[in-house]
């Protein structure tokens, strides 16, 4: 396999435990698209296939067999959506964090440590995916107040 082949599953798979990770919280939906990505692609992954079959088994009934290319492509389609919102969430969970993210996420992790959870602040390389975890621990451990202040 190639190397840009191997590329293309890591993110794949990044983007999986990004999608497990990223806690399912309305409040931060309001500022991170994340969110709305994880539940269009954890729909997408359950009914897509689906939706795939019977859009491909709708045009060979209507059409005939004549029309399998575009039957493929329209199956092709339908299974690629999810795939889509995988290598999104794969892209997001190892860029970059922006520096007022960094500067929230370290307060973030001393609010946890000041009430005895072991967290430790963000280094100067974290990602979102880092940002993730903490804000997993964070929705866990802390009260609604908190979040109501955001």
């Amino acid at each position: 396999m190639s190397s840009l082949t191997v590329k293309v599953f890591k993110t794949l798979g990044d983007g999986r435990r990004y999608m497990k990770t990223w806690p399912m919280v309305k409040q931060l939906s309001f500022y991170f698209p994340e969110y709305r990505v994880v539940r269009a692609t954890q729909l997408g992954l359950r009914f897509m296939p689906l939706l795939a079959i019977i859009a491909a088994g709708s045009q060979l009934y209507l059409y005939g067999w004549a029309f399998l290319p575009q039957a493929i492509t329209i199956a092709l389609f339908f299974i690629s959506l999810p795939i889509q919102g995988l290598f999104w969430l794969g892209w997001r969970a190892t860029h970059p964090l922006p520096l007022s993210l960094l500067d929230w996420c370290n307060n973030l992790s001393i609010k946890l440590q000041s009430i005895g959870v072991a967290c430790a602040p963000l280094g100067a390389k974290a990602c979102y995916l880092d940002m993730a975890v903490i804000l997993k621990i964070a929705f866990e451990r802390l009260d609604n107040s908190y979040w109501e202040n955001l």
